[in-house]
């Protein structure tokens, strides 16, 4: 198993690399230049030639990148261009803000999903499953940034359940997450309909199995044989889904930002491409990879445990 997660890792790493490559070369070749949003379209020539040459943009790519990668890992994120700090004090505390409303994001997905496609693998065909697959249809097929101007109408303009305005950690932890929730909510909603199919699917799947009736044989009953022994084979494809979704649910919450006004990395992320901030934008990119990455490798982790069939794998 140790050696199986070492060749994963490796494996893992070099998929971060070649991102943060991909990502490097394309903000290089795209058309525009920082110098323009930076210094304006009245600066002189040799204003942009010391702009240049300060941030190296007279360096061939390679170089460029070269240089960038070793300043990263050692933990030096650059230098904006647009802002007199460093990429580190930009971001700040507006990696957290992100990594929070994604973290209540996926627990909102398990917590919504799990019941859910449970309740509706119980009794397929019935009055329940049929609800549920037309919710789940009908909430697959709305963005999440629809979702959240829908959910800030219904439960803040209408219902006044929060106030249409961001409130930071500093303001206490419950009002804090009182508001993330919502947000959300509007990221959690698609993935966690998704999330029942897959489980129903998967439950329905593993019921049919000769083992499940060896189970009945012995006096099970279905609710035993669902708690004993159909949901952990079941929940092996649903952790893998939901590993794979976490950047998904980056995304969403990137979005979703803009929706009820938070400022985490979906504001600096646009405002950056805009002003062709690319130091900020390629280190956004790459924080944003590498946490899925890293949530990949916890998924292998935990379902190698789930299902020891595939620890040599």
């Amino acid at each position: 198993m140790g050696k199986a997660l070492l060749k994963r890792a490796l494996l893992l790493l070099g998929t971060l690399l070649l991102v943060s490559a991909l990502a490097f070369a394309a903000f290089s070749i795209i058309p525009g230049d920082p110098t323009g949003s930076v210094l304006g379209v009245e600066a002189t020539e040799e204003q942009i030639a010391v702009f240049r040459a300060r941030h190296g943009l007279d360096l061939p790519v390679w170089q460029r990148y070269w240089s960038w990668l070793t300043a990263f890992v050692s933990g030096d994120f650059g230098q904006s261009y647009k802002y007199d700090m460093t990429v580190a004090q930009l971001l700040g505390d507006k990696i957290g803000v992100t990594m929070v409303l994604a973290a209540v994001s996926f627990v909102l997905i398990a917590a919504i999903s799990l019941p859910l496609g449970l309740i509706a693998a119980r009794r397929p065909g019935g009055l329940v499953d049929r609800a549920v697959t037309v919710l789940t249809q009908v909430t697959m097929s709305v963005p999440n940034f629809v979702l959240g101007i829908g959910l800030m109408y219904l439960f803040a303009l209408v219902l006044h359940w929060f106030e249409p305005e961001y409130v930071p950690l500093k303001a206490g932890l419950w009002p804090h997450l009182r508001f993330m929730i919502f947000p959300a909510l509007a990221v959690a909603l698609p993935k966690s309909a998704m999330t029942v199919k897959l489980l129903r699917g998967a439950i329905l799947g593993e019921l049919g199995q000769d083992y499940i009736r060896t189970a009945y044989s012995k006096g099970n009953s279905r609710d035993s044989a669902l708690r004993r022994h159909v949901l952990r084979n079941a929940m092996i494809p649903v952790v893998t889904f939901l590993a794979m979704a976490i950047g998904d649910i980056m995304a969403g919450s990137i979005v979703v930002e803009q929706v009820f006004g938070i400022p985490g990395l979906g504001r600096i992320l646009i405002s950056s491409i805009g002003n062709r901030d690319y130091p900020v934008v390629q280190a956004i990119v790459v924080l944003l990879a590498s946490a899925v990455v890293g949530c990949n490798f916890l998924a292998d982790l935990l379902y190698r445990v789930m299902d020891p069939r595939i620890e040599g794998t």
